[in-house]
């Protein structure tokens, strides 16, 4: 059973997704929250698997909410537009994806299973737009820690990761399986210590291994 934790100002927006989630035989909503203290707070005492996150909210947002998660908890950000200024700190944060807030249920629902088995919530058309629109902004690269422990294959994969490619497209680009692709991905994410996906993204650019103009 998965169990997720609701983070909206909005009574009928958290009782809409209470509705669809606990609907589902695999979901159980075990808390909600109507600010991102009130999350942390919840989040510490449920345990939750998902958390689904506004962004924006009263006193504590969204953003200093996910800083402040215990660790467990995978951070689904919801905002109004999938560009949101802060989606990209958010993910920096620790998130491992976004949705806007009117997507389909159906996809709502496959988000939560996405990101409880511990993968990320980014699709490459997105990914490749939030580093376009952020890149920009970064500071000068910054070294990564556990860069140095990659090999040359392993670093050219998680550059293409952080262009926004699938598993799929990787192997595609370097003539290798899928399979072979995702194992690279599993090995560069364990090395760097990243959770998911998502904070690949963030190290690959930070890093300067991918640079605005790339895309």
């Amino acid at each position: 059973m998965i169990k997720v934790l609701l983070a909206d100002d909005q009574a009928l927006v958290r009782a809409g997704f209470k509705a669809l989630l606990d609907a589902q035989p695999d979901m159980t909503v075990v808390a909600e929250a109507s600010d991102g203290a009130e999350a942390v707070r919840l989040a510490g005492e449920h345990g939750p698997d998902v958390v689904l996150m506004d962004i924006r909210m009263p006193g504590t947002d969204g953003l200093t909410a996910t800083r402040r998660m215990p660790a467990g908890p995978r951070i689904i950000i919801l905002t109004t537009f999938e560009l949101d200024e802060y989606v990209f700190e958010a993910l920096r944060s620790g998130a491992s994806g976004f949705l806007v807030k009117d997507t389909e249920p159906a996809e709502l629902i496959q988000a939560v299973r996405v990101v409880a088995a511990g993968e990320a919530l980014l699709s490459p058309s997105v990914t490749r737009r939030l580093i376009a629109e952020y890149a920009s902004r970064a500071k000068e690269p910054v070294a990564a820690d556990g860069l140095d422990t990659l090999t040359e294959r392993e670093r050219e994969v998680l550059s293409l990761v952080g262009t926004g490619m699938t598993n799929d497209e990787i192997a595609a680009k370097l003539f290798m399986s899928p399979a072979t692709a995702k194992t690279h991905v599993s090995r560069t994410m364990m090395k760097l210590h990243a959770r998911d996906r998502a904070q690949l993204v963030v190290i690959a650019y930070e890093s300067g291994l991918v640079r605005p103009g790339w895309l």
